[in-house]
């Protein structure tokens, strides 16, 4: 999980950067900058989702240090280990999450 946590927060914003400057100076037909919009719109979902793992990592280590890691928030049951080794910053276990989900 800490490994993990390290990799997002050291990725770069610089490619996503470059993409967006290199696709506001663009020429080309409609094509060339629909598809140079589609790519910045995919690296930006790609740094939303890094900056919520990133972000669901750090409250599971402070679980940790709390005490509650491995605990269901919404029953207070434990969360199976499979499930934790499979999602390690999961906050709920499974049968709470298949019943947010319905």
């Amino acid at each position: 999980m800490l490994k993990r946590g390290e990799l997002l927060a050291g990725s770069s914003t610089k490619p996503l950067q470059w993409t967006i400057e290199s696709n506001s100076g663009r020429q080309g037909d409609m094509a060339d900058q629909a598809s140079g919009n589609n790519e910045v719109h995919i690296q930006l979902k790609l740094k939303q989702t890094d900056a919520k793992i990133l972000q669901a990592i750090e409250e599971a280590l402070w679980r940790i240090e709390q005490g509650t890691y491995g605990v269901c928030r919404d029953c207070g049951e434990p969360i199976a280990e499979a499930r934790l080794k499979a999602i390690p910053w999961t906050r709920v276990c499974i049968v709470c999450k298949e019943k947010q989900k319905a």
